[in-house]
């Protein structure tokens, strides 16, 4: 293992620059979060960052490092998701409830986000994403997406799928939603428009999957059942399979641009792959290799 230096903008990883030992692409960028940082989410214009510990989530401003409030739950936050314009936050986890905080008044109590009972699922909420201004969309072990009316609070519509939905999230640049349930990966209109929602069986069940957000030819699985990331091409054909983490991958997700993709794992690391290994970018200089 190489060299470590603390990270300053969030305080919350080490950065650990590493060869690995697996066969196969190999990342050089490797993150240490601290045990029970299930997610986080960067705020459009960068300056805020919102991560979820345990039953408690922070927002952080980034250039300082210092976190700017807390918001306490009563079980722990599976998913959180920022506005486009940062004004407010929603959040999801085993109590099955959504929340929706107003980040301008921080200390205000939250609204819920629910049908009629207390609960907004009948099961764990996996993931919360915004899309747009006035619609978040919610998926539950209860194998339900809910798309939500945020100005009425209120489900304008909802998928139900055959079994509990394990991960979902937003492709902005291709305005879909991939969506991972058993051994299906799905990619869903963002908003639902009658356009034809996209679907694969993979030989495994993945964990969390994400599409190319420029080439939209490929996506990256994890998966619980190995160590493994995946990289599948839109007919299912694995393309390659990425060796390096020491525990079940919880999710992948790719940059905006395309050009490297991050793997979160049990062991505790986050991972950076190079899309297109030796070429320049970033940490990636000249002809090193995914490893260099």
């Amino acid at each position: 293992m190489g060299p470590t230096c603390s990270s300053p903008a969030a305080k919350m990883a080490t950065r650990c620059y590493e060869s690995g030992q697996g066969t196969g692409l190999e990342p050089s960028l490797v993150i240490r979060v601290p045990s029970g940082a299930a997610s986080s989410r960067p705020t459009p214009h960068g300056r805020l960052l919102v991560a979820q510990t345990s039953r408690r989530e922070k927002i952080w401003d980034t250039y300082s490092g210092e976190p700017l409030h807390s918001f306490p739950h009563n079980h722990i936050v599976r998913s959180v998701a920022l506005s486009p314009n940062a004004s407010h936050l929603l959040t999801g986890g085993q109590e099955k409830k959504v929340r929706m905080f107003d980040l301008r008044r921080p200390d205000a109590e939250p609204d819920l986000l629910t049908e009629g009972s207390a609960i907004s699922h009948e099961g764990t909420v996996k993931s919360v994403v915004w899309v747009g201004e006035h619609t978040g969309v919610t998926a539950g072990e209860d194998g339900i997406i809910k798309w939500w009316d945020l100005r009425s609070r209120t489900v304008s519509t909802s998928l139900t799928f055959p079994g509990p939905i394990t991960s979902m999230e937003l492709s902005p640049q291709t305005n879909r939603l991939v969506v991972t349930s058993g051994k299906t990966v799905s990619f869903i209109p963002a908003l639902p428009n009658g356009n034809q929602t996209h679907s694969l069986t993979l030989p495994y069940a993945p964990s969390s999957a994400s599409i190319h957000p420029i080439l939209q030819d490929r996506f990256v699985t994890g998966s619980m059942s190995d160590e493994w990331v995946r990289v599948h091409d839109l007919s299912g054909e694995e393309r390659d399979v990425l060796k390096g983490h020491h525990g079940p991958v919880h999710c992948v997700e790719f940059s905006p641009d395309g050009e490297m993709f991050a793997s979160g794992s049990e062991d505790g690391t986050i991972r950076l792959w190079q899309t297109t290994p030796g070429k320049t970018y970033g940490l990636w200089q000249g002809n090193q290799t995914n490893g260099g």
